[in-house]
Formats: C-alpha cells, structure tokens, sequence
C-alpha cells in the first residue's frame, strides 16, 4: 500500500511538471490536445527546474502558481463528479460545489508538495492515436528519470476550440478510481456531507502544518 502510494505521489509530481508555470505556453496553441501537454511539458519543466523558490520549497508560491496556472486547463466538475460517482447526482448543488471546491483544494495541496521533488525529470511524449473529428482523447506521456519510467497518460475533451483535462493516469490507476472507492466508503458511512467533511478537516490540517522550506 506504502508502495503504491509512492508511485502516485511520484505521478502527481510528473503531473505537476507538464502543467505548472509557464503561461505562454497555454496562449501559444490550445488547438491539438498533444501539442498543448507537449508544449506545458517541455517549458514547464524547464521554468520549475530555474525557480529557486520552488527548489527551495516555499510552499505558499508553488500552491499560488498551481492554483493559478494549472486549474484552469482541468475540467474539475467532470473530474470531481467522476470520482464521486453515482453519489454525485444524488448531491445538492450546494453539495457538489462544496465537493468540488474541496477536492481541488486537496488536489492543489497534492501537486504543490510534489513539485517540491522536481529534480532531473525529463518529459517523452507517445504518438497520439485519435481521429481530427475525436472530442476526447487520450494523450499518453513518460516521465523519465531515476528508476523506472512513470507512465502518465491524459484524458482530454474538447470545449470548443480548446481542450481541458478531465482525467490523469499514473501507471494504470486513472485519478477518478483511485478516489472513488474511498469516497464511496465515506458517504456510505457519513453521507455526503460526510465526505465534505472529511476533504475540508484534511485541507484545514494541511494548511496549518503548511511545510517549512527544505534545507539545501
């Protein structure tokens, strides 16, 4: 279980490279679903690499610059309604903003902690197997470093003439499973105000033992 978890967390870190802080990326062409995670990729990776407040894990300015350079490219409606599940209609639309507003909270805490190990990553992308006409897709990536390689493939669709994210896979476990179970569990025991609970007592601890920059 220790083990699969450090492999998630090691994916949300690759995540976190190929979405991070390069906004000329994002206005460079938003048109082709590969060439938006190539383009996010390659720049960002480059620009966390120079950031020496990031290197030195000055967690308030990664959570800002996640908060405000990677969210708004995730469709987080679909991706919160997908890790909830059947539960989600079930919600109020009270509810489920709440849910969704804590689960990005949670996510933001999540990539900003691992954008604090970013060291010699770098960034493969595969040939994309989708049609012109396709609204989703799957673009698959490889994080390449120390070790094995991390699988990290997105899920995207089309809105309009741009493409957000909806899903993420880190070696064969999509982001949405691998919540799911788990909130099942809480809104069967707790309902769904149970599960709102639990996400805003776990983002109110995180934010108060917010961590103290690393040591060189």
């Amino acid at each position: 279980m220790i083990a699969t978890k450090r492999v998630f967390l090691s994916g949300l870190m690759a995540l976190t490279l190929g979405f991070g802080a390069v906004s000329s990326a994002l206005a460079a062409d938003n048109s082709a679903p590969d060439l938006l995670i190539r383009q996010l990729s390659l720049e960002t990776l480059e620009a966390v690499k120079s950031d020496k407040d990031i290197q030195a894990g000055d967690m308030q300015k990664i959570i800002a610059l996640v908060d405000a350079k990677v969210m708004p490219y995730i469709n987080f409606q679909r991706m919160t309604s997908s890790a909830v599940g059947r539960f989600w209609r079930q919600a109020t639309p009270a509810q489920q903003k709440r849910l969704q507003d804590e689960f990005k909270t949670l996510l933001v805490r999540t990539y900003a902690g691992a954008l604090r190990e970013v060291k010699d990553q770098s960034i493969a992308l595969k040939p994309l197997r989708a049609s012109p006409e396709d609204t989703e897709v799957v673009v698959k990536t490889e994080i390449r470093g120390k070790g094995e390689p991390i699988q990290l493939d997105y899920r995207l669709e089309k809105s309009g003439a741009s493409w957000r994210i909806y899903d993420i896979n880190v070696l064969g476990i999509w982001l949405a499973d691998q919540y799911r179970n788990s909130f099942a569990q809480e809104i069967g025991a707790n309902g769904i105000d149970g599960l709102i609970k639990s996400l805003a007592d776990k983002n109110a601890k995180a934010a108060s033992t917010a961590a103290v920059p690393k040591k060189a």
